[in-house]
């Protein structure tokens, strides 16, 4: 059993095509009518103005006036019948008949019918009318005028003059007009057929051939495959106005809650950090760019509308603020991994040296030797513990403590310095806790590595505490300091002093303690280094 394929339907250009050259012939053919209309009454019109014209004329022409003055009517009918053709040659009319007022003809294109009478209606001339009528005569149907001829010196009715133009001689001018305008038709009729042509090739390349269902089905699809992706997308027309953004863009740009549809707005308007307002804007292609907004870390790709003329960019957003979260505690789990390892290698050396100092017989050396460095580790520790009882925060200290002894630098927890249990909410959790201590430490870590500055050997104190309903956290290295201004654009991101590339943790702490309801200091003076201080309230609702 075979299964035939329907048949596609037509185009949505092939549809407007043919919709396009009925309605072009319709109207073509409609102005014909309404022409071919016009032209006949018109060519009638003027027939009748034409002999209605020649024979006032020929009444009123002395000429005539003195060929009816003669006596003998033979004599009358040898000066009118020259006279009449003259006329009639000249004025294009088919007949001029000039007859007594009993209808008795003087002249007639066809001699032999002069003396004959005249066919057709003469009472309303008779009674001093010019009127005009449409009637059967010997020279076939015509339309003819009947005026009276006057006396000129009595008044008195004298003859009746008759001119008239056949049907046939009226058809023959009518078709004359009737073929101009049906060629001036067909031409206007190839003209619009061409142009209809030409917008509808064009319409065929932009809809691909494809007819309105399928247009209608691939709308749908396009509809729901951009309400269904999770990433951001923004199309930014070429004046720097959003021409189309899904669910997920406005999400990710904090638009979601503005209250009105951003499409067609310029990207100005919104306030976005000048960062990535300058990156939606581009006009050249973005890879993976990293930009921070108050509460998201966003990755952001970027390509021109390719082909002719730029007509805008196509924007991709991604949220990594979850992943820089992770990642995050990633490097501190990486920190306690390296610490341990350190931790291991020392204490192995520790045990060696133990061991040694055995063999050699100095038990005592080694007893000391050895609960020395335990006693040293577990002051530490007892220290962070006792201070700070939030455990990951603990956690957190410890591993920098180890880190940073591994690098040369002393880490210290001011006395001042506790935090009980529960005094922490929940809406501060201990993942953003991280980001912003464990930053702050990185950075202070990084300076006081470096050269030794004038605040003496590396050091970073650290305070962490609970004061005034508010949880302070300051971290203060013996690093070279800040200027001014690097310390205004500390929190922005790509600020680093460690080069290109670098500059994410400073603009993920200042994210986080805004989006918190906090605040963040940083001190400039270079005397004692760099102090960032850092305040998050424990009671008041976060900012909307």
């Amino acid at each position: 059993m075979s299964l035939t394929r329907a048949p596609r339907p037509r185009s949505l250009a092939g549809q407007l095509f043919a919709l396009q050259a009925l309605l072009v012939a319709v109207v073509v053919a409609g102005c014909v009518v309404f022409a071919y209309l016009a032209d006949r009454s018109q060519v009638r019109e003027a027939a009748e103005d034409q002999v209605t014209a020649t024979a006032r004329a020929i009444a009123d022409s002395p000429s005539v006036a003195a060929a009816l003055a003669e006596p003998d009517r033979s004599d009358r009918t040898d000066a009118l019948q020259p006279y009449a053709e003259e006329v009639r040659r000249h004025t294009g009319v088919t007949f001029v008949t000039i007859m007594d007022t009993d209808g008795v003809r003087y002249t007639h294109p066809e001699p032999d019918r002069i003396g004959g009478t005249f066919l057709g209606h003469t009472e309303r001339a008779l009674a001093g009318e010019t009127f005009t009528e449409t009637y059967t005569g010997t020279l076939g149907r015509s339309v003819r005028v009947v005026t009276p001829v006057h006396d000129p010196d009595s008044g008195a009715i004298t003859a009746l003059v008759s001119v008239g133009i056949t049907v046939d001689t009226i058809g023959e001018r009518l078709a004359g007009q009737v073929t101009a305008l049906v060629a001036v038709a067909a031409g206007a009729l190839l003209v619009g057929g061409l142009g209809t042509w030409a917008v509808n090739a064009r319409l065929r390349r932009h809809t691909h051939g494809m007819n309105a269902a399928e247009l209608s089905r691939l709308y749908d699809y396009h509809q729901a495959t951009l309400h269904a992706v999770r990433e951001g997308l923004v199309l930014v027309d070429g004046d720097g106005r959003i021409a189309l953004i899904n669910d997920a863009g406005r999400e990710l740009l904090g638009l979601a809650d503005a209250g009105e549809d951003p499409t067609g707005r310029p990207v100005t308007a919104f306030g976005l950090p000048a960062a990535l307002g300058a990156a939606l804007l581009s006009g050249g292609p973005r890879v993976d760019e990293v930009h921070v907004t108050d509460d998201r870390v966003l990755v952001v790709n970027s390509s021109p509308v390719s082909g002719g003329d730029r007509h805008g960019t196509v924007v991709t957003l991604r949220d990594h603020t979850e992943l820089r979260a992770l990642a995050g505690e990633l490097d501190s789990a990486r920190g306690f991994a390296e610490a341990l390892r350190a931790q291991a290698h020392e204490t192995a050396n520790r045990l060696h040296t133990v061991v040694s100092l055995i063999e050699l017989g100095r038990a005592e050396e080694a007893v000391s030797f050895a609960t020395a460095e335990l006693e040293l580790a577990q002051a530490l520790t007892d220290r962070v513990v006792a201070a700070v009882a939030e455990p990951v925060l603990a956690a957190l200290l410890l591993g920098k403590a180890a880190e940073a002894a591994e690098r040369g630098v002393e880490l210290v927890l001011t006395d001042d310095s506790r935090i009980d249990d529960g005094v922490l909410p929940d809406r501060l959790p201990a993942r953003d806790l991280v980001t912003v201590l464990g930053n702050l430490i990185d950075n202070a870590l990084d300076a006081a590595a470096g050269p030794v500055g004038p605040a003496g050997p590396a050091r970073v104190t650290v305070t962490a505490g609970t004061t005034g309903g508010e949880l302070l956290l300051r971290v203060r290295d013996t690093g070279p300091g800040m200027t001014p201004e690097a310390a205004a654009g500390a929190f922005r991101r790509g600020w680093s002093t460690k080069g290109p590339g670098r500059g994410l943790g400073l603009a993920l702490v200042g994210q986080t303690v805004r989006r918190h309801g906090g605040t963040i200091e940083a001190e400039t003076g270079r005397e004692a280094g760099a102090c960032f201080t850092v305040r998050l309230p424990l009671r008041a609702e976060v900012p909307a």
